[in-house]
């Protein structure tokens, strides 16, 4: 039973890790008087199992608009499968033009599935947030981290064994690393991580990954912080 969960959830939660990246498009870089989102992250950013316009960056643009923003269509590199060093070697492949006026970085469910060290994960989310600084002007209150999601209560996990309890306690010790990270380095940070336990329904048809009511209310969170992020 262990040898076809591995192979479950991993097709699924690590499954095209050395894909190249999905990308969403922005308003291009010389247009004047259009605000430019980069989302930066993997499953959870490019939403999987769910479509295009439900992707929470997506989402969260359409949100601000709503809120009398003049923001584009956030620009997105993200993958499913993709962990730290996948995310920092695509954001070297990628044809980016800073400053953006916002950035968001969701990333390390996939350092934690795949038992990659803590320590390791400190390095590379510590220069990632760096990097996401730099993509927004060497701004960093114009960059916002979300915090990891906690898999391990998702029906699928739960079905081919995973414990809930141990994958939990290892998501909190990778939110404390980057949280902590985020806050000194002077990023804003929002916590979705009790949302996925408390409303463990809102999944996709995959069992694992967020639903698009999930993602909605991911926005709700993000927004007040996003708003604030770009409002002059």
């Amino acid at each position: 039973m262990r040898r076809w969960w591995l192979l479950g959830i991993g097709a699924i939660l690590a499954g095209c890790g050395g894909s190249q990246p999905a990308l969403v498009s922005s308003a291009p870089s010389t247009q004047p008087g259009i605000l430019r989102f980069l989302a930066l992250g993997d499953s959870y950013t490019i939403g999987e199992s769910v479509d295009e316009n439900d992707r929470w960056p997506v989402q969260l643009a359409a949100a601000l608009r709503g809120k009398g923003m003049n923001i584009a269509n956030p620009k997105i590199i993200a993958t499913t499968g993709w962990t730290t060093a996948n995310l920092s070697s695509a954001i070297d492949r990628a044809d980016l033009h800073p400053p953006y006026d916002l950035v968001g970085l969701l990333i390390g469910v996939n350092n934690q599935f795949q038992g990659r060290s803590e320590d390791e994960y400190h390095l590379q989310f510590e220069d990632l947030l760096k990097r996401a600084i730099h993509l927004a002007g060497d701004r960093s209150g114009h960059v916002f981290v979300l915090s990891i999601p906690d898999w391990g209560v998702a029906p699928f996990a739960k079905q081919f064994g995973a414990d809930p309890a141990t994958v939990g306690a290892a998501i909190d010790r990778f939110n404390a690393i980057n949280r902590q990270i985020t806050l000194q380095d002077g990023a804003a940070y929002v916590d979705i991580t009790p949302l996925t336990r408390a409303r463990r329904d809102l999944v996709a048809d995959d069992g694992l990954h967020p639903s698009a009511q999930m993602y909605a209310k991911w926005v709700e969170l993000t927004l007040p912080v996003a708003e604030k992020a770009i409002t002059p």
